[in-house]
């Protein structure tokens, strides 16, 4: 067996697991705007401008709990399981911390809402789902730290179950509370939001009460009830977490101004840019999957020191996600209307959507890029330079060129999703030189 099938083979392996759950995820994600775009036209362009706003929060607090893979990773590679258990409860405790902190940002955010320049009549419908998606950043954030964890320990097939599950929940409270079947209430977007932060919960619950009462953890239980912290596990902590949370916070910031721009056009382009993004993430949850094993097998190599390794996995992965990419690519030119169909009744915002295409198409490669090797740093745990990358790339080029291209340009929403290529390209790029410097021998 050469080298690099023996790499695709153990990606795949350990890749799958967090597929299906991400797949789980596009396909409750999916349900969710579906259900909602076919209550009314109005309800899935606020959900449109609430879950962008929240994606920023979200990624951020989800980048924080990255910080645990590199160093559980390598530890894992050491067979220092007391260590790993120490080192999650720490992490449980910081990320509780840091997202309280975003919780309240948001919560500020929340009463300045009226000022963010969207339709007015969208607000009684707007604000009651924000303060539902509010409640469930702390159960995402405590679900992440133990499935990063989880990932690292090369057992990913767990969380999966635990996604899949909820999931399954979500669809059928879904399916009750916006339309109000089994007697229960109509409640419209609220009961998509009702029942998105009771899965949350759960996910939260019960993969935390798996890893307290499981004998197959209790290696690692042993340091998270009795810790052995050492005097720099706060400071190492930090500097493996904060910058990755601030990659995805910029990167995903970039989208939520573009939400914000596209919102100022009026409903039905707020409407049919929820769509193009819906389906934007059924990309970047297939590319995540991979690039989270990546991270996990480079942390794995860097804890044994093999920079060879490090090099091999990253590439062998970045082959698997081009093929991925093809696959996406191939699935939007195709299918792209009949799945866009599925959200929406209203022709206005269908037309749109359908001619957003090409830009939803062109920007893959880049996004593809930018996962595989931002990923493979992350597993070095040579991180800072993550956090200034997607600074310039999303913050100082991103953003300015999404206002040209949608306004000064006259592109409008077409130009809202161009502007994605020209950060993720600059950003991808990025990511490999630093990558490949930062396991120069």
């Amino acid at each position: 067996m050469s080298s690099f099938t023996r790499a695709y083979k153990e990606l795949i392996v350990l890749g799958l697991p967090i597929l299906v759950g991400q797949l789980g995820t596009i396909v409750t994600g999916f349900a969710d705007n579906m259900m909602v775009g076919h209550y009314s036209t109005d309800a899935l362009a606020s959900a449109s401008f609430v879950n962008n706003v929240f994606n920023m929060a979200n990624l951020c607090s989800i980048g924080f709990t990255y910080g645990i893979t590199p160093l559980v990773g390598a530890m894992f590679a050491a067979r220092d399981f007391m260590r790993i258990g120490s080192i999650t409860r720490l992490a449980l405790r910081l990320n509780i911390i840091y997202t309280l902190a975003l919780c309240l940002i948001m919560t500020v955010l929340y009463f300045n809402i009226e000022h963010l320049g969207q339709p007015v009549h969208l607000m009684p419908i707007l604000k009651p789902y924000y303060l539902l998606v509010l409640g469930g950043l702390l159960p995402i954030s405590i679900f992440n730290v133990m499935a990063q964890w989880s990932y690292a320990i090369n057992n990913t097939s767990m969380p999966m179950w635990i996604i899949l599950g909820a999931n399954v929940l979500n669809i059928i409270g879904n399916y009750i509370l916006i339309y109000g079947h089994f007697g229960a209430p109509e409640l419209g977007l609220s009961g998509a939001g009702i029942s998105t932060l009771i899965s949350r919960i759960l996910c939260a619950a019960v993969l935390l009460g798996i890893f307290l009462a499981s004998r197959r953890f209790s290696a690692y239980r042993g340091g998270f009830i009795s810790p052995r912290r050492r005097p720099g596990d706060i400071r190492l902590l930090w500097r493996t977490s904060l910058p990755v949370s601030l990659q995805m916070t910029f990167e995903t910031g970039s989208f939520t101004i573009a939400a914000v721009m596209v919102g100022w056009l009026g409903a039905v382009p707020l409407a049919a840019y929820q769509i193009l993004i819906v389906m934007g993430m059924l990309g970047f949850c297939v590319y995540y999957s991979i690039g989270s094993a990546i991270a996990v097998k480079v942390s794995n190599a860097a804890g044994c020191a093999d920079h060879h390794a490090m090099r091999h996995m990253a590439w062998a992965g970045y082959h698997i996600m081009l093929m991925m990419m093809a696959i996406a690519t191939i699935t939007f030119i195709f299918f792209g209307r009949n799945i866009m169909a599925a959200f929406t009744d209203d022709p206005a915002v269908l037309t749109l959507a359908v001619s957003l295409i090409f830009p939803l198409v062109l920007y893959q490669l880049g996004d593809a890029t930018q996962v595989t090797f931002a990923n493979a740093l992350r597993g070095t745990s040579h991180v800072m330079p993550m956090l200034w990358i997607a600074f310039i790339s999303y913050m100082v080029i991103g953003i300015p060129a999404t206002y040209i291209l949608c306004f000064t340009a006259g592109l409008a929403t077409y130009g809202v999703i161009l502007s994605f290529s020209v950060s993720l390209f600059l950003a991808g790029a990025l990511f490999l030189y630093f990558f490949l410097r930062a396991t120069k021998k």
